[in-house]
């Protein structure tokens, strides 16, 4: 990343051979969105407060906007009525839904790739200024539970093509918030979301924290908090396995199948087995149930996941999402949906960072035309013209210098073909060629060319990830 005094923290700035690398993973993730028929948009960077503050994580510092004549001066308008930058795509997604929900055709199957912005303390990994790969299923009144299983698969697919970049094998970890709260109310807990905010802070602190923190935030006795976490513990890549160990705990704790609260847990955990057991049948391996994984954002009803890069725990969730029944609605209308977000920026960030990948070259050009003398620059121009409509990336030599210094200019930028134009008109001081010529500077070829027809060799022709 680029070092600047005057950069503000938390705000990446990438090189363009970094750049290189957060553009193909992008356009890789785009490409398998729409192999799954997603369709593609683009909301608004700021909403009103009053948006960004319906249903989702309060607790995040949003960025509010206000004009410079502005500054300085008191201001008594509410959050609410003020416009901020979004923070997430899914709170966005929820008004474009009911602005548009007479254009669009439901199920509404949608990606978007855009920036976010967080009042976050800067970290390795953790940005104020991020992008965001969402895909969201969204229903017009209702949304079969099967899009629980496609929703996580699609992600997982989009990260096993990531592979070349140095990632690790993603595994999506599942569970379902019916059975917590199911579980918690049965074990006689009564503030549910407080309960599964701090169950979330698992991966960040030990669970001895979090037991204090279920007493003192959550009202939860000692033995109520140790029930949590007990069931906090439960991994399972098989429904017989779930099913049993939930079954266990369930005895353990008291929770009787008649009572009010398993019904609810049990929906939750026919759900979840559902989940595992397709994602076992169509990608084995890609997903596992881990009673841990709570979300902390309210709106979510049902199944709720967090994705883990085998070997890079230490990164955190990577992608992360679920279902939600009730954040989007219009009057009595509500739109179900399910969705996932995968952390973009922070992936990019493992990339560079700690796997060091970089590009084959910096410059998307495969191809540099030479420029012999300024009074013949129209020359190298037409020949750049000609390859560029045949789909060749090709750049013009920013000056008549010598050609040794043009072949190093291109050298700097990785571009391994340079174009020699044939002689016109008398030689001046460098030797030139009669007909058109290209050398591969890498392998030191120079061969006669056709600019109508030559093509450059496949592994030469774009750019490439390359792995240490």
């Amino acid at each position: 990343m680029a070092k600047k005094g005057a950069s503000i923290s938390g705000f990446p700035e990438w090189l363009p051979q970094e750049r290189a690398i957060e553009q193909q993973v992008i356009d890789t993730l785009r490409e398998v969105f729409e192999l799954h028929g997603f369709l593609g948009i683009e909301t608004a960077a700021v909403e009103m407060g009053s948006s960004l503050l319906k249903k989702g994580e309060t607790s995040k510092e949003i960025y509010l906007l206000s004009r410079l004549r502005e500054f300085g001066q008191d201001d008594e308008t509410p959050v609410e009525e003020h416009l901020g930058l979004h923070f997430d795509l899914t709170v966005p997604l929820s008004r474009y839904v009911v602005e548009n929900s007479g254009a669009v055709t439901f199920p509404f199957k949608r990606w978007q790739i855009q920036k976010v912005w967080r009042g976050e303390r800067p970290q390795e990994g953790r940005y104020r200024e991020f992008t965001q790969a969402d895909i969201d299923i969204v229903g017009n009144g209702s949304l079969p539970e099967h899009y629980e299983v496609d929703a996580p698969l699609v992600m997982v697919e989009a990260l096993e093509r990531l592979r070349p970049f140095g990632l690790p094998k993603a595994t999506v970890h599942a569970n379902n918030r019916k059975l917590s709260e199911g579980f918690y109310r049965g074990v006689g807990v009564t503030d549910i979301e407080s309960v599964l905010r701090e169950v979330d802070k698992l991966d960040k602190i030990s669970a001895a924290e979090v037991a204090q923190l279920l007493q003192d935030e959550a009202g939860c006795s000692p033995e109520q908090a140790a029930a949590c976490l007990e069931l906090a513990e439960v991994t399972a890549t098989d429904s017989s396995h779930l099913r049993a160990a939930f079954d266990q705990l369930c005895e353990k704790h008291g929770i009787d199948k008649e009572s009010e609260a398993y019904p609810l847990a049990q929906q939750g955990v026919e759900t979840l087995a559902m989940i595992i057991d397709e994602a076992a049948r169509i990608r084995p391996g890609s997903v596992m149930a881990d009673l841990r994984i709570a979300r902390g954002l309210d709106y979510y009803t049902g199944s709720v996941y967090e994705t883990f890069l085998d070997g890079a725990e230490k990164l955190g969730s990577i992608c992360s999402g679920g279902r939600y029944d009730n954040l989007v609605s219009q009057g009595s209308r509500k739109y179900p949906g399910v969705g996932l977000s995968i952390g973009v920026t922070r992936l990019i960030s493992y990339i560079l960072h700690t796997v060091q990948a970089t590009t084959s070259r910096i410059s998307p050009a495969a191809v540099m035309v030479a420029v012999w003398n300024e009074d013949e620059r129209q020359t190298s121009d037409h020949i750049a013209a000609q390859l560029r409509q045949r789909g060749i990336a090709c750049d013009v030599a920013p000056t008549a210098a010598k050609i040794g210094k043009q072949i190093k200019y291109a050298d700097h930028l990785g571009i391994p073909y340079v174009w020699f134009p044939p002689q016109a008109g008398d030689p001046a001081a460098e030797v030139k060629p009669t007909g058109h010529q290209v050398k591969n500077i890498i392998s030191g070829d120079q061969v006669d060319a056709d600019p109508a027809s030559w093509t450059p060799a496949p592994e030469y022709a774009r750019r490439a990830v390359v792995v240490k």
